[in-house]
């Protein structure tokens, strides 16, 4: 189906209505559980409209079983929508809302971005912590970057499809939740490939490598940037030629990556 709208969006997940909660989750909420600072407070003022409590996935709500090892407890998944005012602080914003509920969740951001509505998805995998098991760590932290539903890419459009519900797993909560992020995960690399596919080892924590591959890419490209920078201020040929040969090398590097996503 064509997504040009959040709601186009949400209809075509397909989510079972049992599933539905559509409450408010009000700013004190996040104030009071203590885990914000000073930037976070800001945050929270001033670049978040307001924060709706979609769905609950749970045993008694869709057919999916609750998971549990040593170092994770994934007995339900929660679907909240975001609106923010203004964007530039969405990984920031999606850390601490991560760290303030202790369910597994999926973070849709709204907003808008020259003059269109745009979407961005943001998981983060949540483990026990071998200290204190009454408390979580945030382990990956992924987020498909910013989506506009008025233009969108063939890979964006390949991602948004591929998230229909009924489409996941549906074993047990950790892999629905692992299927999403391999998603998310395939957006990014699609970013760098110019294809959305997902990983043929399933997403498994051993198959592939993909989001290690990703972080990689970034480093990478910041340093390109670095040495791009110091290239133009250069005045020695000599050493024109030296950080010439180290960006071809990143770049090569970037080539042989990008490869093998």
């Amino acid at each position: 189906m064509s997504i040009n709208s959040f709601n186009d969006f949400l209809e075509h997940l397909d989510i079972p209505s049992s599933c539905r909660l559509d409450k408010p989750v009000f700013k004190k909420l996040f104030l009071d559980n203590g885990v914000l600072d000073a930037t976070d407070k800001k945050c929270l003022k001033d670049d978040i409209a307001r924060v709706r409590w979609l769905y609950t996935l749970k045993p008694s709500t869709i057919n999916i079983a609750a998971y549990g090892d040593y170092s994770r407890e994934y007995p339900e998944v929660a679907i909240l929508h975001v609106e923010l005012s203004n964007p530039s602080r969405v990984a920031r914003i999606a850390r601490f809302i991560n760290r303030s509920i202790p369910y597994p969740l999926v973070l849709l951001f709204t907003t808008e971005i020259e003059g269109g509505a745009s979407m961005s998805i943001s998981l983060a995998d949540k483990r026990i912590n071998q200290v204190d098991k009454e408390k979580w760590v945030l382990g990956d932290l992924v987020s498909s970057g910013w989506l506009n539903f008025s233009d969108q890419s063939a890979p964006e459009k390949d991602f948004l499809n591929s998230l229909k519900v009924t489409a996941l797993p549906f074993a047990d909560f950790w892999r629905f939740y692992r299927a999403l992020m391999e998603r998310v995960i395939g957006m990014n690399c699609a970013s760098y490939s110019g294809a959305f596919k997902l990983d043929v080892h399933g997403g498994s924590d051993q198959g592939g490598g993909r989001l290690e591959k990703l972080r990689e890419l970034e480093k990478l490209e910041v340093q390109k940037s670095e040495l791009a920078n110091k290239l133009k201020k250069e005045k020695q040929m000599g050493r024109q030629v030296e950080l010439n040969m180290k960006i071809k090398k990143l770049k090569d590097r970037i080539t042989e990556i990008t490869e093998g996503l």
